[in-house]
């Protein structure tokens, strides 16, 4: 339905509303106030026949977890660059060990006095102490540019050169471009392929921010590769985000005023058979299709899952619906 077709359905109930006796705002006086501007939707009460001719529908909140999913870019990494990286990791620590045992050799002939002066210990010391300067660059490059394979044992990370070198692996750079401060991703990932998906692990978040992406970026790695994906090839990612928790509404039971959204709720039934409709806040935790997880609910509540801006015209809030603003 349209938003002028939906605005003339909604004057019509309107109407045949205002011609019912007895639509009342709960705890207004007898000469009919409007609510006050600043305040939160007033109660509103409706009996059986009001409410069908309202079209409204009520019905409980569904709990349920889910795991959101976030769109990242995803690079293919050339394994050159990490073979390059590390090979220069450890030849500067070698190069480092290797001074520090000349410092030791040196310093125990100049104690002895055995053919060593006081000179060429501290050339000894002053290579030792460049080559460890040389050597903590090379590591702490290393960390910001490859931080998951950083943290892995020197034999893991060896094994991970010969599985990438043999093809068997591939690493993917994930990135969420202007995400500075992203929220941790759970251990899986899904590539998008040629419309097929491709499973990863999900090695670790990367340090290092990318220049042109400008944002978080993790670490993936593929087993068992398709053929013809290699390094350069840009993917789609779909990162899992950690399991939200709530209760399931539609998007059209959801209303937005001034305080934020909120839900009507079936709050009681009177002696005299009217249904006492009341604003309860809630709070947006997750989209999934076209209803919305929220907290602030109980699982036993009775909510307005259809007809709820028909209340909201009765009240003459100036709000609008969730799923107005995603279909007008």
């Amino acid at each position: 339905m349209n938003s002028s077709h939906a605005h003339a359905a909604l004057a019509a109930l309107v109407a045949v509303l205002a011609a019912c006796a007895g639509v009342t705002h709960a705890g207004e006086d007898r000469d009919g106030h409007a609510p006050q501007p600043g305040r939160g939707p007033a109660a509103l009460a409706l009996t059986d026949a009001q409410q069908r001719a309202a079209g409204v529908r009520v019905d409980h909140p569904v709990a349920m977890a889910n795991v959101p999913q976030v769109e990242a870019y995803g690079l293919v990494l050339d394994p050159a660059a990490l073979v390059t990286d590390m090979g220069r990791m450890e030849s500067t620590q070698a190069a480092w060990h290797a001074a520090q045992a000349d410092v030791v050799r040196v310093a125990g002939l100049y104690r002895d006095n055995l053919n060593a002066s006081l000179k060429s210990l501290q050339l000894a010391q002053a290579q030792e102490s460049e080559t460890g300067a040389q050597a903590r660059a090379a590591a702490a490059a290393f960390a910001l540019q490859w931080g998951p394979v950083a943290a892995l044992g020197a034999q893991k990370r060896h094994a991970l050169i010969d599985a990438l070198s043999a093809n068997r692996q591939l690493l993917v750079r994930a990135g969420l471009p202007g995400q500075h401060l992203a929220d941790s991703v759970g251990p899986r990932a899904l590539l998008d392929i040629d419309g097929v998906s491709v499973a990863a692990r999900v090695l670790g978040s990367l340090p290092r921010t990318d220049s042109q992406l400008q944002g978080a970026a993790w670490l993936l790695a593929i087993e068992r590769a398709p053929a013809g994906l290699g390094p350069g090839a840009h993917v789609r990612v779909l990162l899992e985000r950690a399991p939200v928790k709530g209760l399931l509404v539609p998007a059209v039971a959801l209303l937005y005023g001034e305080n934020g959204a909120y839900v009507y709720r079936d709050a009681r039934r009177d002696p005299g058979g009217k249904h006492h409709y009341e604003a309860a806040a809630v709070q947006l935790l997750a989209a999934v299709g076209d209803s919305w997880l929220v907290s602030g609910l109980n699982a036993s509540d009775a909510i307005v899952v259809q007809g709820a801006g028909v209340l909201w015209s009765l009240q003459g809030i100036g709000s609008f619906s969730a799923a107005e603003e995603e279909h007008d």
